[in-house]
């Protein structure tokens, strides 16, 4: 039985480009934070930042931004050269971003497109990405995180192969798939509060624990430490 509490909190997402990244059903991250916010007492006030305007750092509580297929990717690779400033001020003071595949390669330096053109990203973290030939990762996948004692299961189809860089660690280690790579056994990023992976599916619909843990972290950036973490009801 789903129980719902009055709201206690608010928080504020920008859904980046959700109107041209939303391949592969990754909105579903959406309908998932505010299924769960809803029986932990959060009201989610969403809006899409997409092309031609501004991101306001001070603004929001929590970023998603997705994956989509090349023609939309680059179209934002140049779009989001405009946000870099303030989405790297959101990024270094703690703000809590979910990036997945195309979304989160656009947070690294550069990507190599599917014809071989070198797409950049924002550096904003210190990653690259590198292209497979007539080739890509794709099945099911699982990932555990030992800092958080979690495990996480989804969906990987990519043909990227990203490369962590200088303060990046992982969001877990292969036990089943491909991951980042397909060489070093590391899934996703994490850097400070950013997320990100490439898992489908969406990844928030199948790892409750994650979800949580990043509603959690909102919370307590906007609220302070002391916040009375709500749990699901």
């Amino acid at each position: 039985m789903e129980v719902w509490i009055v709201a206690k909190y608010e928080l504020n997402l920008a859904h980046l480009y959700g109107n041209l990244l939303n391949t592969y059903g990754d909105n579903g991250n959406l309908l998932t934070l505010n299924y769960y916010a809803k029986q932990m007492g959060i009201d989610i006030h969403s809006e899409i930042v997409s092309i031609y305007q501004d991101f306001d750092p001070d603004k929001f509580d929590f970023v998603f931004i997705g994956g989509g297929q090349d023609y939309e990717q680059v179209i934002v690779s140049k779009d989001i050269q405009d946000k870099k400033e303030a989405l790297t001020k959101y990024i270094e003071n703690d703000g809590v971003l979910l990036s997945i595949c195309g979304g989160y390669q656009l947070l690294g330096h550069y990507y190599i497109g599917a014809n071989g053109e070198k797409i950049d990203g924002i550096g904003a973290l210190d990653h690259y990405t590198l292209s497979q030939d007539n080739h890509r990762f794709i099945g099911d996948i699982e990932i555990h995180n030992e800092e958080f004692g979690e495990t996480y299961y989804g969906f990987e189809n990519h043909n990227g192969r990203t490369f962590l860089g200088e303060g990046e660690r992982p969001l877990g280690t292969i036990v089943k798939g491909n991951g980042n790579n397909g060489e070093d056994q590391g899934e996703g990023v994490i850097y400070r509060n950013v997320y990100g992976s490439y898992f489908h599916g969406p990844i928030l619909a199948r790892n409750k624990s994650l979800a949580v843990r990043l509603l959690h972290t909102a919370l307590k950036n906007k609220y302070g430490e002391d916040v009375d973490l709500p749990e699901i009801a």
